[in-house]
């Protein structure tokens, strides 16, 4: 085999491990949870994730019912919803930690993981956010509360839905990933 050659599959080799790297990525980040306790997105390792950006105040806040749905619908099958507070489009959540996880049990009896209330967007958004938006394929800001990501088993994103998409639309999406 060639000098070229051999040098080609090497190139292929780091890339692709490179890849794997960036797209395992999601694994990497810490987050807050509403005690402001660190939380490792390792531990969702090999799950099915949807993250969505959360309001109390919105008028997709009815959308909590569906997550829940789905969340109680395939988590024994190794799907997860994890839910970030955001207070950035026109103050829809408005509320201390405390009092999103308290709204989010009381009226639609949320069970699934419900962060520490944070940006989405610009400079102060949170590094997840940061990086689900840049990813090639998904990018672009955060356009309202309700923003679903669909991450795979191995990290991956692989979709990405607006506010107006509802939970249960996407649920033959979940199916297929478990």
């Amino acid at each position: 085999m060639s000098d070229f050659f051999k040098q080609m599959i090497v190139v292929i080799l780091l890339s692709s491990s490179v890849l794997a790297a960036e797209d395992s990525k999601f694994y990497s980040f810490t987050v807050k949870n509403a005690q402001n306790q660190d939380v490792k997105l390792s531990d969702y390792k090999g799950k099915v994730v949807l993250v969505v950006n959360v309001a109390s105040k919105c008028g997709f806040t009815y959308q909590y019912e569906g997550l829940e749905k789905l969340y109680k619908d395939y988590k024994d099958k190794g799907f997860v919803v994890l839910g970030f507070p955001s207070n950035q489009f026109f103050s829809q959540e408005p509320g201390s930690n405390e009092e999103i996880q308290k709204f989010c049990k009381l009226t639609y009896a949320v069970d699934f993981p419900v962060f520490a209330k944070g940006d989405v967007n610009g400079e102060n958004a949170q590094p997840l956010y940061k990086w689900l938006t840049s990813n090639e394929k998904f990018s672009g800001r955060i356009s309202w509360n309700f923003n679903k990501f669909l991450i795979n088993r191995k990290g991956e994103v692989v979709n990405r839905f607006g506010s107006r998409v509802k939970p249960e639309e996407i649920d033959s999406e979940i199916k297929k990933l478990l």
